[in-house]
């Protein structure tokens, strides 16, 4: 099988720990991107000069620097990722990927993502399945399967195109948000457990607290436009998840105290009916048992 190009862009900050780790399992691949964009978003670290060792023995591996340095949000990680796509917009691939500085996979990871995508026309979003570092442990994310990491999220580029790519979220969600808007296009979203990808952070949490994180997404819910019988099914769904009872109930309260303060929605109208429409539909007792919702978008 001959194999189309694609292309990565790596957002990065202070990325040093696992940085290496990563170029390592690019370069592993059985089928090479064409080009690969990492981006330091302002990093203190020593990513840059990891990144510079490489580039200069690699063609097709490419350091941006952009980004303040010591801020950092999930808005800004868009703007590192809109820096890289500037690098490859004149360069002919029919596929983009976004992947995180912090992950590793098999060396067939990306031929095995092209072959699902050659197998199914209308596969907007790919991607693997995340296995998080818990201590010394590596677990299974409980995922969606019809939603796809942030981490490793592999794009059509046709998909991306449609509907304008990564919008700036400070609180989060833009994978979410991309999601929606793909599928509001028509476009396929899948994971696929078989291809494990392990993420040398935790991913539920990032640096923040498990409290904290559960609060955030309460917030993040609201931004992407949740419907709110859906946002109260999925925590009572939650409760049964560590920090049982309370991890729920700060998800609604996140949920609660942003529409009480009427946050602002970066969504467009028409993206935050097309997602509730889709809520509405799945809180039917065929759709709700159908589809898990642990992490859904």
């Amino acid at each position: 099988m001959t194999y189309p190009p694609y292309v990565l862009i790596t957002p990065a900050k202070n990325e040093e720990a696992c940085m290496e780790q990563t170029i390592g399992s690019v370069l592993g691949q059985t089928v090479l991107p064409r080009a690969w964009v990492i981006v330091s978003d302002g990093s203190v670290d020593r990513t840059e000069a990891i990144v510079e060792k490489y580039a200069r023995k690699y063609s097709f591996v490419q350091l941006v620097c952009t980004g303040k340095r010591g801020h950092k949000d999930f808005g800004s990680k868009v703007h590192a990722f809109r820096a890289g796509y500037r690098q490859v917009a004149d360069i002919p691939a029919e596929f983009l990927g976004n992947l995180d500085a912090d992950v590793t996979f098999e060396p067939d990871y990306f031929e095995q993502i092209l072959r699902r995508f050659h197998k199914m026309p209308r596969l907007g979003i790919g991607g693997g399945i995340i296995w998080e570092r818990v201590g010394t442990r590596f677990i299974p994310q409980h995922t969606s399967l019809t939603s796809v990491a942030g981490a490793v999220q592999f794009f059509r580029r046709s998909c991306y195109e449609s509907f304008g790519g990564y919008i700036p979220i400070k609180g989060g969600g833009i994978d979410a948000a991309a999601e929606i808007m793909a599928r509001m296009h028509g476009w396929t979203v899948q994971t696929f457990p078989d291809l494990p990808v392990c993420h040398h952070r935790r991913v539920s949490t990032g640096r923040a607290t498990v409290l904290g994180s559960r609060f955030h997404q309460g917030v993040t819910n609201y931004l992407l436009g949740y419907h709110p019988l859906f946002q109260i099914l999925n925590c009572a769904y939650r409760v049964v998840e560590r920090p049982y009872l309370i991890g729920s109930a700060l998800n609604l309260l996140g949920y609660a105290s942003s529409a009480i303060r009427r946050l602002e929605r970066p969504m467009q109208e028409d993206v935050v009916r097309f997602l509730r429409s889709e809520q509405v539909a799945r809180i039917t007792p065929s759709g709700w048992f159908r589809t898990r919702i642990t992490r859904s978008a």
